[in-house]
Order: C-alpha cells, then structure tokens, then sequence
C-alpha cells in the first residue's frame, strides 16, 4: 500500500512557477495548458523535507547561512548506503546548483578555446554553459539501437584524441535519453579519456530517479582511475524536487583540480547557500529514502501507461526505453513533420507543451520531443488524450 499520494492534483498556476507561469512560446494563453516541458515535478515534496523547511522559516530570522558538519554528514552517509560510493569530506564544496558547479568547472579545468565533449543530445545547459566559458562545443552523436541509445565509441575516441579537447562531460543518467550508463560502459570511457588525457565531469543530477531493472552507478566509484580523473556534480534537487531551494555539491578527490573548482565557485560568485538548501538536503537524505522508492514506482507506472497508450492511439510516436530520469525521449519522425513544428502544433491547437527536441542538439535531436511524465497521472492521460486527436 502506497505511503504517499502521489496522485494528488496540487495546483502550481500563478504561483510564480517556471513550468506552469512562464511566458509561452508563440504568445499561447489560455488556463488549461498542460505543461510537460521543463524537468521539474508536480509532486510535493516529501514530508520530511516540508516540516524541515517549515521548522526554519518559523525562526523568522533569514541570514547569511554556515554549512555545518551534518550537512557533510548527510551527503557522505546517503551516498555510502545508497551507491557504495565513499566520499571523504575534504572532497565536497557545495554551492548554489548543478547548472553553475557546470560552470565551475569548465572554468577551472579548461582554457578558453580549448574543446568540451559532450554525448549529444544533451542537457542544453551543456551547450551554453561551454560557450559562456568560451570553450567550443564537441558532439559525439549517440546511436539508437532499437528503443535505446548507445556511445559510438570509435567516434567518441576520436572525438577524445583531438589535441583541444580537455574535458569531457557526461550525463549520468543521461538526459534527454534516459539511459543509465553501466559499469563497462563508464569505465570504458575513463580509458578512452585517460589514454587522451582528457578530464571528466560527470553530472549526476538525475542519480536516485532510476527505473526497474536499472541501477545507478556514480563514475567516481567505478574505479580509483575514474575517482581520480573526474569531478562529480550532485544534488537532491531534481530527485527530491527542491530544486528551488538551491544547494548542491561538486565533488572531487583531486587537491589540485580542488583547489582550482573552489577559486572558480568564488569568482563565479556562487559560494553561499540559503538558510533552506542545507536543511532540505539533509532531510532528503537522511528522513525520505522511502519517498524516493516510492517515486520512482509512480514514475515507472506513468511510464508503462503511456508506452500502452501509445502503442494503441499513437503509433507514430517510437519511444525510447526509460532507464532514468523522468524525461521520455521520443522519436516523432513518422509525422512527417519537424520538432519544433510538431510541438508548436501540440501547443498552440492543443495546449500541451513539450520541448523540441533540436534543443538538446540541432542535428542530434531532430526528429525528437522530449517529455516530463512526473506528474499525477490522471494530468498525463488528459495531455495524451489531448495529443491523439
């Protein structure tokens, strides 16, 4: 019997929320729009978290916050148990999310001009966040084996002997694909990286939302090789929902490479948390593994009900096999019609809102949307319906 009601419709509009109160493309209106674009869940959070945040507000006071010894504590503990990763305190420095620890460290483990690998398609922030650095964008396309997605490691070997690329950055899980890379796969890549001397930053935003039959594997602890040629970026806020919240952290076993990402959290101005982000953090990962089981169960359900729907009233659509994450990437090229005019079309007649897949690669993602299914289940049938008429 499910502890938490994951059902439960909780209304966001006008609420100064981004995936329900954002500007629509094309000027869209209208009160009935079904947003399942950016990753960002309609679920509360999880009670533990909720009276954490609650008990601090009521302090009344909001000042500038000290990260104390629980916080590390809660981090090291969660991965421990959970992953069987061991992260030693000296390797953590938190800042404000995963979007600016990117930042972070393309900053401090490139130079500008040098080459950023990326398996595409890809997160978009990876296209930006390599640019705003002023590094150049270097795609290794993804190939799509059945429903699923796979690296071409001679193209990605190729891709790591050039002499300007430095970094590579990898989703893991991936997203927009929803692959969970294995083991085999993420050591391979440390190989092929090390043999080029490449460097890896792998973001690990999506780690606890994992489907069935699929377990997560942090790269740090594959191997001593890939902890000590890599920079983790982590956080609950996608997996807990709290991404407003605002706290995450890189984590690094290199002193050196260290010493360099804690410089650029400073000059990027990103080195203090809010009185909120360290006790959510803490209440996710100590009080609410439950919540997180029970989560990615839902998520699953809402998975499986739309692939049968799909397969009975939209044979066009081909979807990829959700391994992670909330997001389904799926193949939408037997419509004839372009991303984004096929999700210009499902908004502006339809009132869904999906994002084009051309977001997360120009040449990589035609052909593609990509689309949240974290949401109460009965509002996932009502856009589906919506898209097969």
């Amino acid at each position: 019997m499910s502890k938490y009601n994951f059902d439960e419709i909780v209304t966001r509009r006008h609420t100064g929320c981004v995936k329900w109160d954002e500007p629509r493309p094309l000027s869209v209106e209208g009160e009935d729009i079904i947003p399942l674009w950016v990753a960002d869940m309609d679920f509360k959070a999880a009670p533990a978290i909720q009276e954490a945040v609650v008990k601090r507000a009521q302090h009344g006071v909001y000042g500038y916050t000290v990260v104390e010894d629980d916080y590390y504590d809660a981090v090291i503990s969660w991965f421990k148990r959970r992953h069987q990763w061991d992260i030693r305190r000296e390797e953590i420095i938190y800042t404000t999310g995963v979007v600016p620890a990117m930042s972070v460290a393309i900053k401090a483990l490139t130079m500008p001009g040098e080459k950023v690998l990326i398996l595409s398609p890809d997160y978009n922030c990876f296209f930006s966040s390599i640019r705003n650095n002023g590094c150049e964008v270097l795609e290794s396309i993804l190939s799509p084996v059945g429903h699923t997605f796979e690296v071409d490691w001679s193209d990605f070997e190729a891709k790591c002997a050039d002499e300007k690329t430095t970094v590579f950055l990898l989703c893991n899980p991936h997203n927009p694909t929803g692959r969970v890379w294995t083991k085999e796969e993420l050591s391979r890549m440390n190989d092929i990286c090390m043999k080029h001397g490449v460097k890896v930053v792998s973001d690990e935003i999506h780690c606890e939302l994992i489907m069935l039959g699929h377990r997560f594997q942090p790269f740090a602890a594959v191997s001593e090789a890939c902890r000590q040629n890599s920079v983790t970026l982590n956080s609950p806020s996608k997996s807990f929902n709290i991404a407003g919240l605002q706290a995450a952290n890189i984590i690094c076993a290199q002193p050196e490479w260290r010493r360099r990402l804690d410089r650029a959290v400073n000059i990027n101005e990103v080195c203090d948390l809010n009185p909120f982000g360290p006790v959510a953090l803490k209440a996710a990962y100590n009080d609410s593994e439950d919540w997180i089981d029970e989560l990615n169960d839902y998520l699953w359900s809402n998975y499986q009900m739309l692939c049968n729907y799909a397969k009975e009233h939209l044979p066009h659509w081909k979807v990829s096999q959700l391994q992670g994450t909330y997001l389904l990437w799926i193949d939408i090229t037997a419509t004839g019609m372009t991303a984004q005019a096929y999700t210009d079309h499902l908004l502006r007649d339809y009132h869904v809102w999906v994002n084009p897949g051309t977001m997360y690669g120009p040449q990589s993602g035609e052909g593609y949307i990509r689309l949240n299914i974290a949401c109460p289940q009965a509002l996932l049938k009502e856009a589906l319906e919506r898209i097969k008429e």
